[in-house]
């Protein structure tokens, strides 16, 4: 697999650092495509397109899979985000004209919308 390397032009997919979480987590406990699918009643087909980036997975899918391997849906996406500020080198961007606000979240203000 080729790393994700992100151009001046292009940041990293969201689909592609989703798919690499999944398949390092999978691989790491040893597990098949087949039994990861099963438990997360999915096809095998499908999640193998999950984890190559090649599919745009739901968010039910996506915690379907991460539950799956023994993660919640927060996990999975905070690994994802995790990777994406280590892939280009930087935080998310704060804005001046907005306030700090703190947040009690254990996602650290990790957001998914539909």
């Amino acid at each position: 697999m080729i790393p994700l390397r992100p151009t001046a032009e292009r940041e990293p997919l969201w689909r592609d650092l989703v798919g690499d979480v999944l398949r390092r987590e999978r691989q790491a406990q040893e597990r098949t495509l087949k039994d990861v699918a099963d438990a997360a009643r999915i096809s095998m087909p499908y999640l193998s397109e999950v984890e190559r980036g090649r599919k745009e997975a739901s968010s039910e899918v996506l915690a379907a899979a991460a539950r799956a391997l023994g993660l919640s849906l927060g996990d999975l996406l905070a690994r994802a985000q995790g990777e994406l500020v280590r892939l280009t080198g930087r935080p998310s961007v704060r804005h001046p004209d907005r306030q700090r606000t703190t947040t009690t979240s254990s996602h650290n203000g990790l957001c998914l919308a539909a």
